[in-house]
Order: structure tokens, then C-alpha cells, then sequence
């Protein structure tokens, strides 16, 4: 039987990789299966996936690479450029999709990377079904936290809203909602701003998943000896990430015999050594800096609980990654990680006022540190989670689910 034509926008999309990278590659990887799969991708991108299809050959996938003549050496320079880039990037490759719809007749087109919902994808004007998604960004840290921000975090904050602002009156960004058959919503917040756009239907779908081989390196970190209890937040060291959050929560909780390390290096990680010196607590904490991966996981290993308290992270794979090594999670219960962790791998703290939420989160490490039990049930049921809702094979399935609904002449019954 002949396959469905697919067409997928990946803007970044690369093997082996974490993130929006990742997410283009296995996603793509996965509706091969199943589908006779065309990917647009930037330039860049061509090298790495050109070595792995080399090792690893698929049929039924096929890369189309495209980039402004002469700009490609400036990819990824600055951090502006790159959004301008992409912004025109997504203009641009509309008529190279109209080129090969024509030649190739694809059935449905579907824009992965890069997921956010306040910038537009063209193609959605194709005379075909169009998925958006899942794309993320909706999330927004509560005002009340903004008091604990320093002038730049507040700077950044005030610009991440008026961009946002400025997209969701982009009169393209509104078309690409209201012509989308699915939109696809990495969490509530973002939903409930695809639906204001005009998308309909919205549906809820992490985008993060793990491989059968990265579950595996996982599920080999035995928990460590009982004492001392460590906990462990992973990530860039940015304000919005809630590392102070959570410093301050552990210098207040009652937790003899404990201690907080932090990998990951960014603006914040001198605050953060200062906040800790502050709060009579340096002799506790660990800050390592930017780890490689091999070495970011050994961290984990020695760890028995992470703490993940971002204030708008669309998705959040260390907690994933956590789970699947068979370590509680505790997190707010906001963003993308509020999606994966439930009240039986982990605790959800409220984002009422940072008072609340650092007492609250303090309560929690209390909790875990001084119940081994509790620790260890949580583990086991925050990794078989993973591997029931969170692996790439799971998402392609649900993904797979949505496309033959589109291509169903009968219509969409999605709940």
C-alpha cells in the first residue's frame, strides 16, 4: 500500500542532541515509519544528519536543506540574528513548498521546530491539512516572582512580553492558528493562547520524549547510599530557572545531613554562590559549573531527589530524565513540568508569591529526605511513567494518531 506524503518544517533538527534539536530529529524519525516523511531543515543542520543517515539509512526519509545564499556561516552567531533569521527563514521556504507540493503531492504538512506560538509558519497557507505543533512559549512567570528577579531578569522579562505581544498581532501568526486542522499546545498556558489566536482544536501534547538507549544509561543510576541526602537542580543558570527558589528553601527546611548541588553555569551562578554564603549554607552547596553530559549524569547518579522549579520552561527533559532514572521530582506546578510530574512521582509546588513557594518547596525536600520509602516508590513510579507516556516511540504514536485523523475524509474526532 502506497504511504501518505508528509511534509515537516524542522528548522533545527539534529540526531543525538537534546531539546529543539532532538525533538526535530526523532519526531521526523518516528512518522517515517509510517509515512513516506520530506523534512525541510536549515543549512546547518546538514552535516550531522548526513553522518548519521550514512550509519543508520532510512527509506523513507528525506531532507531538504535550504538556506539565504551567503548568510549560512553567520548561523547561530548572535541570538537576534537568529530570530530574524528564522522569522525569514519560514517566508522563504513557503515558495520552496509550493515547488515541491507540486512536483510530489504531499498529504499533509506538519511544523515542528521551531515550537513556539508566536511566530508564524507559512505553510500553513499550502491548499493541504496543516499541523501546528507542539509548540510552546504561552508560559509566563507569575508577577508576584518578579521581586526576586535583578534588574536584568526583569529587563528580559519585559521584553519576552512585548515580543510575545508583538507575535500575537503578527496578522501571519493568526492565520497560521486559524488554518491549522490540529493545534498542538506543549502546555495549558500556551493553549489557552492558541485558542485566543483563533486555533481550533487545541490540544495539550508534551513534546519532550527518550530513547530506548538514553533509558537505558538511565535506569543504570542505582540510588546512593541513604546519607547524606542530596538534592540536585540541573540547568542554565538563568533567573527564571528558580535555583534562588529553591537555595532558599534548602537553607530554610529542617535537613540535617543534606546537601543541594547545582550543575550548570550561566549569569545567575555568581548570585547563586553569594545567595548561598548569605543564607549560612555554602558549606552544603555545590555549584560545578557546565558539565559534559557523561559527567552531568554521574552528578545525578549520586543524587537522590531533583528540584526543578522553573517559572516558564515549556517542557523541562531534566525532569524527564530524573524520572527515568527513578529520582522524585519537585517542581511547580506551572509550565511544562507541572505536564510530566503527578502527585504520585514527585510534589507539584504551588506558584502563589516566592514566600509560599519557598516554604512549600522546603516542605517537600523535608518530606523526601527523611522517607525512604517515599523516595523510592516515587522513583519507580516517575520511571515506569516515562516509560509508558514519554518515549519517542509513544509520541510518534499519538502524532501518527493525529495525522490519520487529518487525512480521514470522514474528518477530525478529536477529543
Amino acid at each position: 500500500m502506497a504511504r501518505s506524503k508528509i511534509l515537516i518544517s524542522a528548522y533545527t533538527c539534529k540526531p543525538n542532541r537534546g531539546s529543539e534539536p532532538g525533538i526535530g530529529w526523532n519526531l521526523a524519525q518516528q512518522m517515517a515509519k509510517h509515512y513516506e516523511v520530506w523534512v525541510i531543515t536549515a543549512l546547518a543542520n546538514r552535516q550531522v544528519i548526513e553522518a548519521e543517515l550514512s550509519r543508520s539509512p532510512c527509506s523513507h526519509l528525506h531532507f531538504v536543506y535550504y538556506d539565504f545564499p551567503g548568510l549560512t556561516r553567520w548561523y547561530g552567531w548572535n541570538f537576534l540574528f537568529v530570530q530574524i533569521h528564522y522569522y525569514l527563514w519560514q517566508v522563504k521556504i513557503y515558495f520552496l513548498a509550493r515547488k515541491l507540493h507540486r512536483e510530489i503531492g504531499f498529504h499533509l504538512v506538519h511544523h515542528i521546530t521551531l515550537g513556539r506560538y508566536w511566530t508564524p509558519s507559512l505553510l500553513s497557507l499550502l491548499p493541504i491539512p496543516f499541523l501546528w505543533g507542539p509548540v510552546g512559549g504561552g508560559e509566563s512567570t507569575p508577577q508576584h516572582f518578579y521581586q526576586g528577579f535583578n534588574a536584568s531578569g526583569k529587563c528580559y522579562e519585559s521584553i519576552r512580553t512585548l515580543v510575545r505581544w508583538l507575535g500575537e498581532h503578527d496578522p501571519l501568526v493568526l492565520v497560521t492558528a486559524q488554518r491549522s486542522a490540529v493545534c498542538l499546545a506543549t502546555t495549558e498556558q500556551t493553549a489557552s493562547r492558541l485558542r485566543a489566536l483563533g486555533g481550533d482544536p487545541v490540544v495539550v501534547l508534551g513534546w519532550n520524549g527518550l530513547s530506548r538507549d538514553e533509558r537505558r544509561v538511565l535506569e543504570t543510576l542505582a540510588l546512593p547510599d541513604e546519607y547524606p541526602i542530596r538534592f540536585i537542580s540541573v540547568g542554565r543558570l538563568l533567573h527564571w530557572k528558580g535555583f534562588h527558589l529553591a537555595l532558599q528553601a534548602f537553607s530554610e527546611a529542617k535537613l540535617l545531613d543534606s546537601e543541594y548541588w547545582i550543575v550548570g553555569d550561566g549569569p545567575e551562578r555568581k548570585r547563586l554562590e553569594l545567595l548561598a554564603r548569605k543564607c549560612g549554607v555554602e558549606g552544603r552547596v555545590r555549584v560545578f559549573g557546565g558539565l559534559p553530559r557523561d559527567e552531568t549524569l554521574l552528578r545525578l547518579g549520586e543524587c537522590h531527589v531533583l528540584v526543578h522549579p522553573s517559572m516558564h520552561d515549556s517542557s523541562g527533559s531534566v525532569c524527564l530524565e530524573a524520572m527515568a532514572a527513578g529520582r522524585p521530582v519537585i517542581c511547580l506546578d506551572w509550565g511544562g513540568p507541572a505536564t510530566q510530574v503527578t502527585t504520585e512521582t514527585g510534589f507539584r509546588i504551588a506558584a502563589s508569591n516566592p514566600a509560599q513557594a519557598v516554604q512549600d518547596l522546603g516542605r517537600a525536600m523535608e518530606k523526601l529526605a527523611a522517607d525512604k520509602n517515599l523516595r523510592r516508590k516515587m522513583g519507580e513510579m516517575g520511571r515506569e511513567r516515562v516509560s509508558r507516556e514519554f518515549t519517542w516511540e509513544h509520541k510518534g504514536a499519538v502524532l501518527s494518531a493525529y495525522y490519520n485523523e487529518i487525512l480521514n475524509p470522514q474528518g477530525l474526532n478529536i477529543p
